[in-house]
């Protein structure tokens, strides 16, 4: 290949005045309120009286999306750029005002001197924006604050997208997070024919916020192997002088689009079909270049002080006034802006048009491509139900012949993805890969199955990357579906975070349209992990999420297989919400025709009349609840045991499918008014609530209701170890001898007249913990149960 040419003289000085007027305005947008153009002498009062933001990186951000815009208007290329040191905020929306994007989303801030004073004044302002690029940034995929997501996004966001190139900027400090170091291997699944490319920007300024970075102490050979073994020939970019720079980072920038080009037409033409090793960058520049060398007799660019605020107390010492005012005048300012503060021709000369802009990219605006996604209808998987408990069926295995046909369904398209860590097969999902394979670019050997250079499920044994991969798919317009076990989902908890925050946000951006929501599919579960052991045994995921943004959060737990195929329809066509779905995939007891499993669903919460002895002539004696697959089943044979043992008990029992109905309307929106809990749960009257979590959940969830303080909650109280599935109820007080104990200790009056009754399910605890440890198995009356009317 042909090394690209040298830039024109006047090239480079385009490119240095577009890049000095884009520090000109991260410098004004941390410190001025006032003055923008510094068409006087710069005073106190121009200064803003709280000063934050990141000055440290803004440089090196300014300097690549410069280069960026050169080689998107040069070659016409559809491109979007993932901004891994987010917090430098000032120079994302500085680019994005010089290139017109932002006045065209938010027109009051026009691109001129009162459009800069605003940018300026509103920049970590009250009633402003955030200093961190933020959902409010235009061209923005990445929140600020998510440190080490920003590969795995890009490469997100690149998957199923040919014409797309994705340029990734990575902090050093960054680069050292377990997310960022294990996203490196996404070379390994990114398929030249059908995916786009992901250009990874190193930059290496030195230092985070007090120290140095690992990276950048790193002597470049040892540096160059590390990023090769990692799938990548690196091309580097060193320097502290600005034209010499550009210089390097124009050839740079045209090799490497030159190297992406040649691999994927290799690729796509057939002519070889070897792992290609992807061009990436390393820029080496000063943190904080280009502003104050030294502050208070200290050195701040190049250091570890440059990394926020360089001058901190320019209202208050004259001194830092001077500095800031040489800082800014540095740029030269009227070379950059005529009189009325518009952009000068010269300084605009690189940046591309329309939705070539970085700012523009529909990409990043992925609700503007999103297509509705061909679900087929429910009645071609559902199981038969002829009445409740007389069948079982694996939910997760029956889904999976769902999710087949999905994904054979967006064959062409290529919108729907699933991803785990490692266990599409473990979860019964298998079905799957009847319509697509396992993405893998890597050796193969003959024992190796299901693995596919065009497949479109993505596993690796990183919970983080899988979150990553799908958070950038979903943020550009596609759908897809996260299978986990669910102890290890917790990996995750930061990035969902972020990701609720993000879409809390986007919902109040009318320019930001709704995207595919993230779905959770949850399984390998706390209550069927007996052989995995207490390790694999943790249900407080959902705890975590029901915490966050009610609006945005949703939790299913749906009993049985009709019921998880319901939600699953549900979940996959909502839009811009977190939904978790916990189901099992052992055998599991049919309750539900599919006709009555939408109902269900639809209402989140109701009686199951069929498995009580509640005939409705009178309230309840008691109220058995329950949410979740293996707490149903135990209610249900605590159900069948009263029916048995105390017949004349009035018995009412409640399913509860979708959580959030616990709570009130006021504080979710399916939350259940007080008149609707009371008619469902009574206001007055013992309820045993068998839960699949830990159970101070439900307390959290109800402590508002009439009935909290006859509210009796039985869930995981983490007791396990490698045990029997029976086992593991018993030991945390969910089994049904348990339930029905519960139910005599609190219906006033049965604790005398049902004492032998009491003992009965005593002695059945007792009799279990004997035999397991006699067989290794249970009970045959567990084991063999099944429901009898």
């Amino acid at each position: 290949m042909s090394p690209a040419p040298d830039l024109t003289d006047d090239e480079l000085d385009a490119l240095d005045a577009h890049w000095r007027a884009a520090n000109y305005l991260a410098v004004g947008q941390i410190y001025l309120m006032g003055n923008p153009l510094l068409t006087e002498p710069l005073r106190p009062e121009h200064v803003k009286p709280r000063l934050l933001g990141h000055w440290g990186t803004s440089p090196g951000l300014n300097l690549v999306h410069t280069h960026l815009n050169r080689i998107i208007k040069s070659r016409d290329l559809d491109a979007l750029c993932v901004w891994g040191p987010g917090h430098g905020g000032p120079a994302v929306l500085a680019n994005s005002w010089l290139e017109g994007s932002y006045t065209d989303t938010y027109p009051d801030i026009g691109r001129d001197a009162a459009g800069m004073a605003r940018l300026f004044r509103q920049f970590s302002f009250p009633g402003g924006v955030p200093s961190h690029v933020a959902p409010e940034t235009p061209g923005s995929i990445h929140e600020g604050g998510e440190l080490g997501y920003s590969l795995a996004h890009a490469y997100g966001a690149a998957f199923d997208n040919p014409g797309l190139l994705v340029a990734c900027v990575i902090g050093d400090g960054e680069a050292e997070t377990g997310p960022l170091a294990a996203s490196w291997h996404s070379t390994t699944f990114l398929d030249p024919v059908h995916d786009g490319a992901v250009l990874p920007v190193l930059h290496l300024n030195g230092y985070k916020i007090a120290n140095p970075t690992v990276l950048s102490r790193l002597p470049e050979p040892e540096l160059a192997a590390l990023l090769r073994g990692y799938g990548h020939e690196p091309i580097f970019v060193t320097g502290d002088e600005p034209l010499p720079v550009h210089r390097a980072m124009g050839a740079a920038m045209d090799t490497a689009v030159d190297r992406i080009a040649a691999i994927q037409r290799a690729a796509r033409e057939g002519s070889t079909t070897e792992r290609a090793a992807w061009p990436m960058i390393v820029l080496r520049t000063p943190k904080g270049w280009t502003g104050p060398a030294e502050v208070d007799g200290l050195p701040v660019e190049g250091t570890w002080r440059a990394h926020q605020v360089p001058l901190a107390a320019v209202r208050d010492n004259p001194d830092h006034l001077r500095q800031l005012e040489e800082w800014l005048r540095s740029y030269r300012p009227e070379e950059l802006f005529d009189a009325d503060g518009r952009p000068r021709p010269q300084v605009l000369g690189c940046v591309p048009e329309g939705q070539r802009r970085l700012g523009a990219t529909p990409h990043a605006n992925g609700g503007l491509l999103l297509r509705r996604l061909p679900l087929p209808a429910l009645e071609r998987f559902a199981v038969p139900v002829d009445k409740p408990g007389a069948t079982l069926h694996e939910p997760t295995r029956v889904l999976g012949h769902l999710l087949q046909k999905v994904m054979a369904d967006t064959a062409d398209r290529r919108d729907f993805r699933i991803v785990g860590p490692d266990e599409t097969a473990s979860n019964r999902l298998q079905a799957v890969f009847e319509a697509s394979g396992k993405a893998w670019q890597a050796a193969t050997a003959g024992t190796d199955e299901h693995l596919d250079r065009h497949g479109r499920v993505l596993e690796i044994l990183s919970e983080h990357t899988c979150q990553g991969w799908l958070e950038g798919y979903l943020l550009t317009g596609r759908h897809g579906l996260f299978s986990c076990y669910e102890a290890f989902v917790h990996i995750v908890d930061s990035m969902v975070n972020q990701h609720i925050k993000w879409l809390r946000v986007t919902r109040r951006l009318p320019w930001r349209r709704p995207i595919a929501s993230l779905n959770y599919l949850l399984t390998s579960h706390v209550w069927r992990q007996d052989h995995n052991g207490f390790s694999h045994q943790d249900p407080g995921f959902i705890d975590h999420v029901l915490n966050k943004s009610p609006e945005v959060v949703r939790v299913y737990l749906p009993p049985d297989t009709n019921t998880l195929l319901s939600v699953a329809e549900h979940v996959l066509h909502s839009r811009d919400y977190v939904n978790v779905v916990v189901a099992g995939k052992q055998p599991c007891f049919d309750w539900l025709s599919l006709d009555a499993a939408r109902a269900h669903c639809a209402r989140g919460a109701g009686m199951w009349e069929w498995a009580g002895t509640d005939d409705g002539t009178r309230e309840p004696d008691v109220v058995l609840a329950c949410a979740g697959d293996v707490p149903t089943q135990e209610v249900l044979a605590a159900a069948g045991l009263l029916r048995q043992y105390l017949p004349e008990l009035s018995v009412r029992v409640v399913n509860v499918v979708d959580l959030a109905r616990l709570l009130p309307k006021e504080e979710h929106p399916h939350g259940m008014s007080d008149a609707e809990y009371d008619a469902l749960f009574t206001p007055d009257r013992p309820v045993i609530f068998a839960y699949h979590g830990y159970p101070w959940l439900i307390h959290r969830l109800a402590y508002r209701r009439a009935g909290h303080a006859h509210l009796h909650v039985r869930g995981y109280k983490e007791i396990g170890t490698t045990t029997t599935p029976f086992d593991m109820v018993v030991s945390n007080d969910l089994d049904r001898y348990r339930l029905v104990m519960d139910v005599i200790d609190r219906v006033p009056g049965l604790a005398v007249r049902a004492a032998a009754v009491r003992q009965e399910m005593e002695d059945a605890r007792t009799r279990h913990h004997a035999w397991i440890c006699e067989h290794g198995t249970d009970l045959p009356e567990v084991a063999d149960w099944c429901w009898t009317e």
